[in-house]
């Protein structure tokens, strides 16, 4: 295949902006390379404009599918940061469950993991709620994991994890109780696995038909988008944000500029928000 071309950049760029909504520019033509080059040689592409025309008209299957898979792969690890984790444990689950204690569902909480790459996360999070609530079981949680790569959600779905990923972040005390190892590999036990369900979703597109949900997770995405997306999104998240709920962005994401309602508090070192908060929960 032909060196990489202006004319390629710009081409390769765009269809990503199109497909994921990533902000992609000159600056990132090594990830073209590196991410994309096997894909193209694979698909018998002349040059990466050749791979884009390819991909949009979808004449080759599953060459889409490939090409956002590539585009959005990313490391992730368990309890990534720590802090909004211990934020979950301490002060949102707690208070979920104390303004839950007088309804007609107590036990019922709702949570997405928005861009959760191969489901370390909800998986996190699921354990982190299993090791507060004693009859956790008993309880009706559902944690949605969502992501816009097809082959992440698979590897989500299935649970199984290998040595090395397991070796990112997982300690031993929580390996043994949510884990059952599978030969070379270690696999979500069904305890944790019946409150998580996985399903591709782009962040872009409207969100009919999801939530309310009482807590979202959704960190070290939007950094990837524009401004004018970035308020997009956190305005579509609070709306399907239930009354009082709360949104975990990434630790270095300042969302301020979404929207007065957009008040940052800090908990654990965590920063957090809830834009949809009542007067009444602050009275």
């Amino acid at each position: 295949m032909s060196s990489l071309t202006t004319g390629d950049i710009d081409a390769v760029c765009g269809l990503v902006d199109e497909l994921c909504g990533i902000c992609w520019d000159e600056s990132k033509s090594y990830l073209i390379d590196s991410r994309l080059s096997g894909i193209a040689e694979q698909a018998e592409c002349a040059n990466y404009k050749d791979l884009v025309r390819k991909v949009r008209a979808e004449l080759v299957p599953g060459l889409k599918e490939k090409f956002v898979d590539a585009i959005t792969t990313n490391e992730t690890l368990w309890f990534r940061d720590g802090s909004p984790f211990e934020a979950l444990q301490h002060k949102a689950i707690p208070e979920l469950i104390d303004e839950r204690s007088g309804t007609v569902f107590p036990k019922r909480m709702r949570i997405w993991s928005a861009a959760c790459s191969t489901g370390q996360e909800p998986y996190s999070i699921a354990m982190t709620i299993a090791g507060l609530i004693p009859d956790f079981d008993q309880w009706d949680i559902q944690i949605l994991g969502t992501d816009i790569s097809p082959a992440a959600v698979e590897k989500a779905k299935s649970g199984m994890y290998g040595e090395l990923e397991i070796g990112r972040g997982m300690d031993p005390e929580r390996l043994n109780r949510y884990f059952l190892k599978k030969g070379n590999q270690w696999q979500v036990n069904d305890r944790i696995r019946a409150k998580c369900t996985f399903q591709t979703k782009n962040l872009h597109q409207p969100f009919t038909g999801m939530g309310p949900f009482d807590i979202i997770f959704c960190r070290n995405v939007a950094i990837y988008f524009s401004q004018e997306d970035q308020h997009a999104l956190f305005n579509k998240l609070a709306d399907v944000l239930s009354p009082n709920g709360w949104i975990f962005p990434g630790s270095s994401e300042s969302l301020a500029h979404v929207g007065p309602q957009w008040v940052a508090q800090q908990h654990c070192r965590a920063n957090c928000y809830r834009p949809n908060r009542t007067e009444a929960v602050y009275a």
